[in-house]
């Protein structure tokens, strides 16, 4: 029997595959289930020219066609793979713009529990600085 430890371990592996992983084996099980029906297809053409008794010329028609079908079915899969690539591109792009503000965020609020300034406050306080220089100096050359 698992123990916790051993199935959160098993649940990391599962989490740390990447997208671009999961449309691989996604892309490579697509491919073989294409294969595997073209060669039963094939099989079974074979065994209908065998029981019918039907010409080489009918059966290269036959297989042409069904290599044009699948030709148009793969075209047809590659634009929808295209589409969702697109729109996982899209959310992904949106999912950074969200973390990135989570982080700030988060960053802010550490700098604030911390007592740190942050960059825009020095930046201010340094422009106050200068303000008070060229007021103190213009108030020593009056005297």
């Amino acid at each position: 029997m698992a123990t916790k430890k051993t199935t959160r371990r098993k649940a990391t592996v599962r989490r740390a595959k990447g997208t671009g992983e999961v449309l691989r084996e996604t892309w490579a099980s697509t491919v073989d289930a294409l294969t595997l029906a073209e060669g039963k297809v094939e099989k079974q053409i074979k065994g209908l020219l065998k029981r019918n008794k039907i010409g080489a010329g009918d059966a290269a028609e036959m297989l042409k066609t069904l290599g044009t079908r699948l030709a148009r079915e793969r075209k047809k899969a590659m634009k929808q793979l295209d589409v969702r690539l697109t729109e996982l591109q899209a959310r992904l792009h949106k999912e950074r713009r969200v973390v990135r503000r989570m982080v700030d965020d988060a960053v802010k609020g550490t700098l604030a529990a911390f007592n740190i300034p942050s960059r825009h406050e020095v930046a201010e306080l340094t422009k106050k600085v200068d303000e008070l220089s060229r007021k103190i100096d213009a108030f020593k050359r009056r005297r």
